[in-house]
């Protein structure tokens, strides 16, 4: 069984172009927020093996730097993880590199609602609403449409109060 970490960033300031736009205050605190809650969760083995990986957007990387540092490890960028990249490729990604190794991917919407849908539900319909720094925790055996267990959900909303 292996383990997938989805995540939105956090809130980002309006601007263009999209690929550009940085993290607000709050957008870092609600990730800094994740990041505690994660550092804090994830069982050892699973901390000591994770990949961050995060859309090539600012906001994206941000986010996933603010995750990396109290769990000591790197960012990778996945370029096909942009806002409106088509789900294939990525469910493509997933079978080959994280069939092994647990992994955060830190993107966008509509890309993160969408995939959380097709892996957990199995319709290329199903969406799932996902506020900023939202992390969906999910499980399988294959990453492959409706193959996943939706294990935990955590907004920073609830951590920050």
């Amino acid at each position: 069984m292996s383990r997938l970490y989805i995540m939105r960033h956090g809130e980002a300031a309006p601007g263009r172009p999209d690929s550009e736009r940085s993290l607000t205050e709050h957008g870092e605190q609600e990730a800094r927020a994740m990041a505690a809650w994660l550092s804090d969760m994830l069982p050892g083995d699973v901390r000591t093996t994770l990949r961050i990986v995060a859309s090539p957007y600012r906001r994206a990387q941000q986010t996933a730097q603010w995750m990396a540092t109290p769990l000591e490890r790197p960012v990778e960028t996945l370029p096909i993880i942009t806002p409106d990249d088509p789900l294939e490729p990525l469910l493509d990604w997933l079978q080959q590199e994280v069939a092994h190794t647990p992994c955060l991917l830190v993107s966008h919407m509509p890309l993160v609602g969408a995939l959380v849908g097709r892996l957990v539900e199995g319709d290329v319909r199903a969406s799932q609403p996902m506020p900023t720094a939202t992390v969906a925790a999910l499980e399988a055996d294959v990453w492959a449409a409706g193959c996943a267990t939706l294990r935990q959900w955590q907004s920073p909303c609830e951590l920050l109060g």
